[in-house]
């Protein structure tokens, strides 16, 4: 387990709290895709309450470069925060990312350095601007036509899962050569390789920014948190299913080819009930969000 995975233990299991060069100080984890693959990365970080927002800084310790996080959340600013709360443990919030400028950052990033003088030293040792991003939690409580762009954004964004799902059953049952083979080539088994990794990265960080979107459903429409609780588990089930997928995809690798009629049969496995959750998570929020389902 590296250093950051223990990290992000600690504080999942103690409410956000955590010990050691980081005790006492106000931790979030932030969760961004990776501008290149997808892939869900998870970091801790130091943040500063700022009314309604919440700051975070790019220091990286005063390295040269700016943290690989800061990176992915300009390329997306689609970012999920997990932090302690009042009931007793961390919970996720859906957040939009927006990085400062001018005063602003150097007024925020002054008070910073003068509440925690590290941050002070880190931006001297370094020749770069350490950049200051706010991150706005999700509020369905204020905006009727923006809670309808989320709803009809949430049928895309499953329309494109299930088109990519279908690309993938194709290629696999592409690879069996319509005679039963179950060896592909080392070529073939690298590329269902790449295409169910890019559908099971795009269905983790979908389902990663969903449980912090969830939140906000909870707050605005309690009536919800019984179907969410739902959703929530069914998101655990699938990240399981997804796991022994890439074991599986992992082991064809190290053999030079692999078994395809295995894929297939985890293939199945990972996505059963897929549709059944699309369609039941579509029942049951699109309607709070005034939003038709789709025919």
């Amino acid at each position: 387990m590296s250093w950051n995975e223990r990290i992000i233990k600690e504080f999942r299991e103690n409410n956000g709290k955590v010990g050691g060069m980081f005790e006492g100080a106000p931790m979030v984890v932030i969760t961004t895709a990776g501008r290149r693959t997808g892939k869900p990365h998870t970091n801790p970080a130091i943040y500063l309450r700022d009314g309604g927002r919440y700051l975070v800084f790019a220091s990286n310790l005063g390295s040269p470069e700016h943290p690989d996080w800061y990176h992915n959340l300009v390329a997306a600013p689609q970012v999920t925060m997990e932090i302690g709360t009042d009931e007793g443990h961390v919970k996720p919030f859906a957040t939009r990312a927006v990085v400062l400028e001018g005063e602003e950052r150097d007024r925020l990033y002054e008070l910073q350095s003068t509440i925690s003088p590290a941050f002070r030293e880190y931006q001297e040792k370094t020749t770069r601007v350490i950049p200051v991003v706010a991150l706005h939690p999700l509020d369905l409580s204020t905006d009727n036509e923006r809670n309808k762009m989320i709803g009809r954004q949430l049928i895309i964004h499953h329309n494109e899962l299930r088109t990519e799902l279908a690309e993938v059953r194709a290629a696999v049952e592409a690879a069996l050569d319509g005679g039963g083979a179950a060896r592909p080539t080392a070529d073939l088994t690298r590329q269902l390789h790449r295409r169910c990794l890019t559908f099971c990265y795009g269905l983790q960080m979908h389902h990663t920014r969903e449980d912090g979107s969830f939140t906000a459903f909870e707050q605005q429409f309690p009536h919800l948190v019984p179907a969410i609780t739902r959703l929530r588990e069914e998101h655990k089930v699938v990240e399981e299913a997804l796991a022994r997928l890439e074991e599986v995809l992992e082991r064809g690798l190290a053999a030079e080819g692999g078994d395809v009629a295995e894929l297939r049969a985890e293939l199945d496995r990972a996505i059963n009930g897929l549709e059944e959750h699309f369609a039941y998570e579509e029942e049951h929020l699109l309607p709070a969000l005034d939003v038709p389902r789709p025919s």
